[in-house]
């Protein structure tokens, strides 16, 4: 299998995720991507995608990703039926965490319970 193929998976959450600046490049035997995401979590999400093919420490992919907006740890759109505490599990792995999100969102939050479809909460670096 070529190593493009190998990591078509990657390429394609690339796109989904909209990476700016983005290129790719097979030399021999090693892909190399590089492109900039609007988050540190879309960059993760990549990252893992990578790992899950390649393992650990891949040797046959090189990624250079770049951040566009460091400032947060995402943008998250609120669905229907979500809640803080399943955003928060979503994002850090504990609903607990809920209460960070709030925090970071009190300029248009009044309860932690009553968040809307749609709205764009800030997910805030920890």
């Amino acid at each position: 299998m070529a190593v493009r193929e190998k990591y078509q998976a990657v390429l394609d959450l690339g796109e989904s995720l909209n990476v700016q600046n983005g290129d790719v490049q097979v030399e021999g035997h090693q892909l190399k991507v590089w492109g900039t995401t609007q988050t540190p979590y879309e960059k993760n999400l990549i990252w893992d995608k990578i790992k899950e093919i390649g393992g650990e420490n891949p040797t046959d992919i090189m990624a250079d990703i770049k951040v566009a907006d460091e400032t947060v740890f995402h943008r998250h759109v609120v669905k229907s039926g979500e809640t803080l505490g399943k955003i928060a599990k979503q994002y850090y792995g504990s609903a607990m965490k809920y209460k960070d999100i709030f925090e970071a969102n009190n300029d248009i939050l009044t309860n932690p319970d009553l968040i809307y479809p749609d709205q764009e909460l800030v997910i805030p670096n920890l």
